[in-house]
């Protein structure tokens, strides 16, 4: 598929636009665009994490990082899982995703255990927005974790918009709305006009060039916000940790 990628100015006028790629399998070389009419997004400032959840954060369970394994993430969303044997990440999906991400547009959170790679999402970053395109879990609670540090980077990071495509009940657990999509619409203008600067506005309209010498807009919310959470945990001393911090704020807010 080397070759077959979408142009990423053509992805990411979709994205701005309020469209996203699928496509009907691992080896379908097509893509269709979708734009549903209801849209699932989730509320930065109303997250809901369980009580079981806010202990696996406070501890640490997980090692969490940002951009160390974006290849291995995208490739375990992409596998077969009980009760689903095709993806609709295909290899041309996959392959489009990656060269987002050489770009800084698209971004991953890894979980890990023991050196293992356990968890994590990737999605697409853009202004004051982030796409999450899909996530996996091979241990307890790994993808819930990946999405409580997302949240917090990204709030971090000065990113307004979660969009989270379609509702699941997962989603819905941890407060996810679903919204049509003018509203949606709406929201993703808001999310791109570029305004304030606060904390991850610097670099949000920038861009990077290809060794093609095209120009991609680049979102720095997410990687600018999860270095911010580090160095912040660093600051405050060896009685914090970033998991503490993370569950203490989702929970005052949820």
């Amino acid at each position: 598929m080397e070759g077959l990628e979408i142009d990423p100015r053509l992805l990411m006028r979709a994205y701005r636009a309020g469209v996203f790629p699928m496509a009907d399998a691992r080896d379908d070389p097509e893509v269709f665009w979708v734009e549903p009419r209801a849209r699932a997004i989730l509320p930065l400032d109303r997250v809901h994490i369980s009580r079981s959840l806010a202990r696996t954060l406070r501890r640490d369970k997980y090692r969490v990082t940002c951009n160390v394994a974006f290849d291995a993430v995208i490739a375990a969303c992409a596998e077969p899982v009980p009760g689903r044997n095709e993806t609709w990440i295909s290899r041309r999906l996959a392959a489009s995703y990656r060269e987002l991400h050489r770009l800084g547009q698209a971004h991953s959170i890894e979980c890990w255990e023991r050196g293992e790679l356990v968890g994590g999402l990737y999605g697409v970053g853009f202004a004051r927005a982030f796409c999450g395109e899909s996530m996996f879990s091979r241990a307890r609670d790994a993808s819930k974790v990946a999405l409580a540090w997302l949240v917090a980077a990204l709030r971090r990071g000065g990113v307004e918009l979660l969009d989270c495509q379609f509702m699941t009940d997962h989603l819905a657990s941890l407060g996810a709305i679903e919204i049509d999509q003018a509203e949606y619409l709406v929201r993703l203008r808001a999310a791109q006009a570029v305004a304030g600067t606060g904390d991850g506005a610097a670099g949000l309209a920038s861009g990077v060039g290809d060794a093609a010498g095209v120009g991609v807009d680049v979102g720095l919310g997410l990687p600018a916000g999860f270095a911010a959470l580090l160095a912040e945990a660093a600051g405050a001393g060896p009685a914090s940790s970033p998991g503490k911090r993370i569950a203490q704020s989702l929970i005052q807010t949820s």
